[in-house]
């Protein structure tokens, strides 16, 4: 086994990070129409926006879908997995599920696609390829093609999630931009939380009334 220095570890590190950076700018280059059809499908969302994935996606949406419902949109995380036995029945027509899936192949996703047909929700798919089988069958796909995963076999989902999350971010951020979300609507997602307390306390001296 290779003996590895305080350097080589620093410069290791500082190599992976710079490599998942570059993965982002990859993906930034690959914004296109389907990011304003997002936006423009969740600011018209009349129920909520619903998240779905499993493994290690499935740990980006649970952070996408908090992303969004700390933002003032309404949103929950689905598993693909429990969503076949019965947490479909969460989803309603008149919801918007994002549905990510580096390779967009993934059985257990795939299924859901019918039944969420039969209910009549959007849906928008999020994988690097956008001829997939998931994203052939959503109305609305993103790619995220962030090219090699950066551990040393390639193999670990590092770069593709790390990107997922970030498109995720991208579109909550400008979804909550459209709606004209200000600080006093970040206080009300947020008042147990130190940032959200001090932004209640400048709206109190601001004499505004907080209805109990």
């Amino acid at each position: 086994m290779k003996e590895y220095t305080s350097a080589n570890i620093t410069d290791s590190c500082r190599e992976q990070i710079i490599k998942e950076a570059d993965a982002l700018i990859r993906v930034a280059e690959q914004v296109d129409d389907a990011y304003v059809e997002a936006c423009r499908e969740i600011m018209d969302c009349k129920g909520r926006v619903v998240i779905t994935g499993l493994g290690k996606t499935g740990h980006i949406g649970e952070k996408i879908a908090a992303t969004l419902a700390s933002l003032g949109i309404p949103a929950f995380f689905v598993h693909s997995c429990e969503s076949l036995h019965g947490d479909m029945g969460m989803i309603t027509k008149s919801d918007v599920v994002i549905m990510i899936s580096n390779s967009g192949k993934s059985p257990e996703i795939l299924n859901m696609l019918l039944p969420l047909k039969i209910i009549g929700a959007k849906t928008i798919s999020i994988t690097k390829d956008k001829n997939s089988p998931l994203a052939r069958e959503t109305d609305i796909k993103i790619l995220c093609e962030a090219g090699t995963e950066i551990d040393h076999l390639g193999l670990a989902p590092t770069s593709s999630t790390t990107a997922a999350l970030a498109i995720g971010d991208a579109i909550a951020t400008v979804v909550c931009k459209m709606r004209g979300f200000e600080r006093k609507d970040f206080a009300v997602s947020h008042p147990g939380g130190a940032l959200g307390q001090q932004l209640i306390k400048e709206y109190m001296k601001k004499n505004i009334t907080i209805n109990q």
